[in-house]
C-alpha cells in the first residue's frame, strides 16, 4: 500500500484545512485508515481513524471540530479540521492497516503502511 498526503499548509488560528490521503495498492475489504500527528519534540499521536465498516474514532482534542471520511471511488481519505489552534501545529501522517479496527484509534503498531507526511502550521 502506498499513501500520499496533501492539503497541509500555514493558516491562522480559527481557520480550516482539509487533509487528503491518496491510497493505492489496497483492497476495499477489511482495512483501517488513520491520521497521526507529530509535533516538534513530541511523540506521534493518533488524531482520527476510519475502517471499512465505516467505524470512526477521534482523539478528544479534535473530536468536536474534525470529520474523517473515505471516498472509495477515489481511494482517498480526508480529514476536515475546523477551528484550528496553534497546538495543532505538527506533521500529519496517513497510515493504513489491512484489517478493521476495534474501539478507539488503534496504536501506531497496528498500522503497516505510512505516508511521508504533510505539515500543518497554525499561528
Amino acid at each position: 500500500v502506498q499513501l500520499v498526503e496533501s492539503g497541509g499548509g500555514s493558516v491562522q488560528a480559527g481557520w480550516s484545512l482539509r487533509l487528503a490521503c491518496q491510497a493505492t495498492g489496497y483492497t476495499h475489504n477489511g482495512y483501517s485508515l488513520g491520521w497521526f500527528r507529530e509535533a516538534l519534540g513530541k511523540e506521534r499521536e493518533g488524531v482520527a481513524a476510519i475502517d471499512s465498516d465505516e467505524s470512526t474514532a477521534y482523539a478528544p482534542f479534535v473530536k468536536d471540530r474534525s470529520t474523517i471520511s473515505v471516498d472509495k471511488a477515489k481511494n482517498t481519505m480526508t480529514l476536515q479540521m475546523n477551528n484550528l489552534k496553534p497546538e495543532d501545529t505538527a506533521m500529519y501522517y496517513c497510515a493504513a492497516a489491512p484489517r478493521t479496527m476495534g474501539w478507539g484509534i488503534p496504536p501506531i503498531t497496528f498500522f503497516t503502511s505510512w505516508g511521508q507526511g504533510t505539515q500543518v502550521t497554525v499561528s
